[in-house]
């Protein structure tokens, strides 16, 4: 009967059975869109890799085919400026890698080698420089356009042997053994048949015989270029000292090495080229008076190959990255050998078809008689077009075989066949070569130069070779542990929702329980610190959980069951999660819960009087839990079991290197493939100590589309030239990602925890504790990135005075840190290899700027005034420094409230002036027909950087900003003027400004309330009936180091008032001097531009043309400080644009390495879903008509076991199809 009772209880009202499922999927990303932009962006790629490959050969052979004794487009005596562009394009690698390594040598420490490695190296240096100039200035010229086309090919014989010898010697003998074996083998027969084609088709003729010797000796000795490929995977397990001291001169000592090595090459080549010249019996001087033509034609062709190999090896190096070796990097390079022969040849064919089509004979023409009547005969000039005239110097080298013979035209078939054969099995072991995500160019390739005259073959057999791949992968891929702290207060429910379903998401993407191998990259633990999550109540004993730490724990319960389809039947509530832990703890209280695939959600509520409370007080509280306790105790505990001292140590470090804490704020928004992203990125850089993603606030209204406009600004020029030009200073808090190695580290964590004694602590650390925790992270010389892929979402400030109060915060802070690290830059940039002194100058020019920027405002109006009213500048001047002097005066009376509401009214009159402002210079625009004005040129440059190349071209997914880049210029007075004055006036009050409620008397206790004697304890396993807690304990160790922690770091500060007291007037007094200081030099720069304009001390004028770029007679006048001003914008600008091109290609590589390597098991959980729902769609009909025969009596009635399992199968079937109905609505 009880039963029964119970059971009707738990029973849902039939009528009340629908759900309010929040969306799980991801709305934000265009994901078909940039699955498309994936496929076009490979395409593009490889297009281009091919592309560039052909014209890089093709213009080297067209040198090498201009500087041939019988070709007649140049004449015999100017071939010596054909011979220095070949020597050109063969020193030019040399000389970028020469510069590369003096730049790394400068800015790094570079060790010296020892003297019998440089030897080494220099002697292979030597000979495969001799080699590959004679090879390409003496031999190639001599010989016809296909053997030159193919005889590079026949550089990897070397390549292929030491492939062989490599394996056999490291015992690791696998499937590459013998492609590398028959790759030697048929390279060697290409060779043996190009030797019986010219020597036996004229045995007497000495020179034929010394050029084919050279072109012989100097491929192979080229093919030494790559010996460091192979050696180094001999001397890892070779127990000689000599090629161990040499594994570590060639690992640790490469910028030396390059240095002298690319000297080395750069001489040699020069002495080769130089006296070649003479002994052919050309005279150099020739090169100084050879005609316009013939230099113009030369000049071209050199410059497209030396500018298409540099850029094949750059795009060649993406591709790799792409993680699309197969596609975009080894099979493009492997077509271009045949693309070129095909590019030379068909019109070789087509000339002699279409000869012999014109004669209109029927004798035979053959191809000897072809040259005799056409190739040989012609008029040596330039006149008319050139292509007639390059075809038949191609031809003219094929002239001295007779193609009608079936022995010659299969000789050489035979030996282009057999090394390009050899070429592709001596490179096959790169079809299977595995790359990681942004895999770093060093361990990609061997060398860090290509080859400019073999451009294919020389990316191709620069790449590594390994022989035990599979283990080499276990070695490298070291699972991370990523512990989420998310800091939480008076966050909504929707906020609350939005965290949470991004952390089971999470839970979904990277199951722990898997035994799948690409889901054992990381682990994480999820953590949310909510602070003063409790409140007395009247009338009990003990605490209660207030109504935002209730709504958490009833947002986990709902979460858990969408992700895990709870209800097994339509009407009944069934518990399906298992039992949770709830334990109390010296600070309040810690709440475990095990999400559906195994990963942990702990919650840890706050009780104030317990603990410090506030976001940087709870970010102290994790970082020594979680890096404190839990990881350095468990080592601690094993010295003291006797455990070796320098084991343990090696083992903490490489955890502490693979521990990372994804610092969140109680609203964030994110996908898995953000954080997967920043992963990468401290993965894959030992120095990285800190990442951030991109930010976009959320929310509606004005204030809200100001800000994702100025996100995104900022975002997309000043994070990026930071990321590129030096370290992001700031890694945001609601989603950024730390090593924990570099939180650990002397003065970071230690230091981060320093408790606020002096006015300046209050406003550095208290204010902007993100940047701060960045500033000393800088300062330890680590490095701070900027991912632009990594996409979160958090709410804004809806309304004008949180905003303000927002930014009151930010403002100062961020000052406080710049003139910290600018105080600091000799120490940082010597500690910090990505700090240097050239980027902390861009910062002191980014804070003059910002400390001038009421001052600069104040002139855009007063020209802005002037340009409307026609009065003169002097006198707008003193106009526009009224109102802002005016609220600077009124903000030092009034309360916080009443500033910003004055802020509100003149913020509007400001926005109204700036829309008539544009209007009307757009208006005189088209009058006069010019943009040949300093307004003219602030809106056109304004609108082109920002919202047209920026937006449009670089950033086509957030093309909808556009639309709120009007709201941000004319917002720009209220945000650069008044939001400056308010934040600076008001620095002293260093309450936290957004999100503060109103303190509220304890309320009165409920019966039930009164009654128990745990409180929150029952209040929580009373949220929901899907959830069950078990009370347990802590370690007592654990609750020891807590007591400790708690009593050194984080006792509730006392309410001392007289402490209070003088710590308030101490920060009046640090405001009023900065103040003095701040609006002291904003009054110089007004009045020195005031005495520019009376009297007109300097001024520069320019005469305004119109459109069709004709003087219209009239000048404009640009005064010093309107000068100043343009220039100083114009050159950050050009700056930060250069930095955000740079930064989007590296974006874009690593986004689509990381589509390319996204684990094939997640896709095909994907899939599972979708067939699921059309399934389950087809049964849903039949389902409801047969419910509606069910009889009212049957529902008192358990079910059978097969009416429970068919009814659980088709519920979670129905939850799915209602998710996924959501989502796409």
């Amino acid at each position: 009967m009880e039963e029964g009772i119970k059971r009707r209880r738990e029973l849902k009202r039939p009528w009340d059975t629908c759900r309010e499922v929040p969306t799980i999927e991801d709305e934000n990303t265009p994901w078909k869109l940039i699955k498309l932009l994936n496929i076009i962006s490979l395409f593009a790629v490889a297009v281009i890799i091919f592309g560039l490959a052909v014209c890089s050969k093709a213009s080297f052979l067209l040198l090498i085919t201009l500087s041939h004794e019988g070709t007649k487009t140049l004449q015999a005596e100017q071939k010596p400026l054909t011979l220095l562009c070949i020597g050109c394009s063969v020193i030019a690698p040399y000389v970028l890698l020469l510069l590369k390594s003096i730049w790394r040598a400068c800015c790094k420490s570079s060790k010296l080698p020892r003297k019998s490695s440089v030897a080494l190296v220099l002697f292979f240096e030597f000979i495969v420089s001799v080699g590959l100039a004679v090879l390409t200035i003496v031999a190639m010229p001599h010989l016809d356009i296909v053997t030159n086309v193919t005889i590079l090919n026949g550089v990897a014989v070397l390549s292929a042997f030491l492939q062989a010898v490599a394996q056999c010697t490291a015992k690791k003998i696998n499937v590459f053994l013998l492609p590398s074996i028959i790759a030697s083998l048929v390279i060697i027969v290409g060779y043996c048949l190009f030797l019986v084609l010219y020597i036996l088709k004229d045995p007497t003729d000495e020179r034929t015989a010394i050029w084919v010797g050279l072109a012989v000796g100097g491929s192979i000795l080229v093919s030494f270029n790559w010996w460091e490929n192979y050696f180094t995977v001999i001397c890892v397990k070779n127990k000689s000292n000599f090629l161990q001291n040499l594994f570590e001169d060639l690992t640790k000592c490469q910028n030396m090495l390059h240095i002298m090595s690319s000297l080395l090459r750069i001489v040699v080549t020069a002495c080769v080229l130089g006296a070649y010249v003479p002994l052919a019996k050309m005279d150099w001087n020739i090169v100084i008076s050879i005609p316009s033509r013939e230099t113009r034609i030369v000049a071209i062709i050199i410059g497209v190959q030396l500018i298409s190999s540099a850029l094949c090896h750059w795009f060649a190096l993406a591709a790799c990255k792409m993680h699309a070796v197969r596609r975009c990097f080894i099979l493009p390079l492997y077509l271009a050998s045949l693309a070129v022969m095909v590019l030379f040849i068909v019109p070789v064919i087509l000339g002699y078809e279409d000869y012999k089509l014109n004669l209109n004979t029927v004798e035979n023409i053959n191809f000897t008689s072809y040259c005799a009547e056409v190739v040989n005969v012609r008029n040596q000039s330039l006149s008319g077009n050139l292509f007639p005239q390059l075809v038949l110097d191609v031809t003219q080298t094929l002239c001295f075989l007779d193609m009608s013979k079936t022995a010659d035209l299969s000789l050489l078939t035979g030996a282009a066949a057999f090394w390009w054969i050899g070429y592709v099995l001596a490179t096959i072991h790169i079809w299977y070569l595995n790359t990681f995500r942004i895999q770093k160019t060093q361990d990609l390739f061997v060398r860090r130069l290509y080859e400019g005259a073999l451009i294919e073959q020389s990316l191709l057999l620069n790449t590594r070779f390994h022989i035990c791949k599979n283990r080499r992968k276990q070695e490298d891929v070291t699972p991370a542990m990523v512990y989420l702290c998310a800091t939480m207060w008076h966050e909504t429910y929707e906020e609350m929702m939005n965290i949470m379903i991004s952390v089971f998401r999470l839970d979904q993407y990277r199951p722990k329980n898997s035994t799948q191998p690409k889901f054992d990259d990381f682990t994480f633990e999820a953590h949310i610190y909510f602070d003063d999550a409790f409140t007395n109540v009247n009338g009990s004993q003990v605490c209660h959980l207030n109504t935002y730490a209730k709504d958490l724990v009833k947002i986990i319960a709902d979460v858990y069951g969408i992700f895990k389809n709870l209800d097994k039947t339509f009407f009944e509530v069934q518990q399906q999660i298992p039992d949770q832990a709830i334990i109390k703890t010296p600070y309040g209280a810690r709440l475990i819960v095990e999400m559906p695939h195994g990963n942990n959600i702990v919650v840890h509520f706050k009780d104030k009087e317990l603990i410090r409370n506030k976001k940087r007080w709870s970010q102290v509280m994790y970082l020594y839990y979680l890096l404190g306790w839990k990881l350095m105790t468990k080592y601690y505990r094993c010295w003291q079991e006797g455990q070796h001292e320098k084991y343990l140590r090696g083992k903490m470090q490489k955890e502490k290197h693979n521990t990372y804490l994804l610092a969140l704020d109680g609203d964030t928004d994110f996908q898995p493939a953000a954080v997967m992203l920043l992963i990468d990125r401290l993965k894959m850089y030992p120095r990285v100590g800190a990442a951030c993603g991109r930010i976009h606030p959320t929310g509606s209204g004005p204030a809200v589309w100001f800000q994702k406009f100025e996100y995104a600004i900022s975002h997309w020029l000043q994070k990026t030239a930071e990321h590129v030009f030096g370290s992001v200073l700031c890694s945001p808090g609601c989603f950024s990602l730390f090593r924990a190695k570099a939180l650990m580290d002397d003065n970071v964590m230690k230091t981060y925890s320093t408790k606020s004694t002096e006015p300046s602590h209050y406003i550095q650390y208290d204010q902007g504790e993100d940047r701060w925790l960045c500033t000393l992270l800088l300062k330890q010389g680590w490095r701070v990135e900027y991912n632009a892929a990594s996409d979160a979402y958090t709410n804004a400030p809806e309304n004008f005075k949180e905003l303000y109060n927002q930014r009151k915060r930010w403002g100062p802070s961020t000052m406080a840190n710049v003139v910290d690290l600018l105080g600091s830059t000799n120490i940082v940039s010597k500690r910090n290899l990505s700090v240097s002194k050239l980027f902390m100058f861009y910062q002191l020019f980014g804070m003059i700027s910002a400390i001038l920027a009421p001052s600069t405002i104040c002139l855009m109006v007063a020209g802005h005034l002037s340009f409307i009213l026609g009065i003169p500048s002097a006198f707008a001047l003193v106009i526009a420094v009224i109102p802002p002097a005016i609220y600077l005066g009124l903000c030092f009376k009034l309360k916080p409230d009443t500033q910003i509401s004055l802020a509100g009214i003149l913020s509007v009159i400001y926005a109204f002036l700036m829309v008539v402002v544009t209007i009307s210079i757009i208006a005189s625009m088209v009058k006069e027909k010019t943009i040949l004005t300093p307004s003219s040129i602030f809106i056109v440059a304004m609108s082109i950087i920002y919202i047209v190349i920026v937006t449009a071209l670089m950033h086509p997914q957030e093309l909808p900003l556009v639309f709120y880049g009007f709201l941000y210029i004319i917002c720009i007075p209220s945000a650069y003027l008044l939001l400056t004055i308010y934040s600076m006036v008001n620095m002293n009050c260093v309450s936290w400004g957004t999100r503060e409620t109103k303190t509220t008397p304890a309320t009165a206790a409920t019966a039930e309330q009164t009654k128990t004697k745990k409180g929150w304890i029952t209040e929580l396993e009373s949220l929901s009936n899907d959830i069950k807690l078990q009370e347990h304990y802590l370690d007592k160790d654990e609750e020891n180091f807590w007591n400790e922690f708690i009593k050194k770091y984080l006792e509730p500060v006392k309410n001392d008032k007289e402490k209070q007291e003088k710590t308030k007037n101490d920060l009046q007094e640090l405001r009023n001097k900065i103040n003095f200081s701040f609006f002291f030099l904003n009054a110089l720069w007004l009045m020195a531009a005031f005495i520019f304009q009376v009297f007109d001390v300097f001024s520069l004028q320019i005469n305004i043309v119109d459109l069709n770029l004709k003087e219209t007679g009239g000048k404009i006048q640009i005064e010093p400080m309107s000068l100043m001003f343009i220039l100083g914008f114009a050159i950050s600008v050009l700056l930060q644009f250069v930095g955000m091109l740079y930064h989007r290609v590296s974006t874009l590589i690593h986004y689509v390495a990381f589509l390319e390597t996204e684990p094939k098991q997640q896709k095909s959980v994907d899939k599972q879903v979708d067939s699921n729902s059309t399934e389950d769609s087809n049964n849903e009909l039949a389902y409801n008509t047969d419910l509606s025969y069910a009889s009212q009596e049957n529902l008192s009635h358990p079910l059978s076991d097969s009416d429970e399992e068919w009814e659980f199968e088709y519920n979670s079937n129905l939850n799915i199809i209602n998710n996924i109905q959501e989502d796409y609505v």
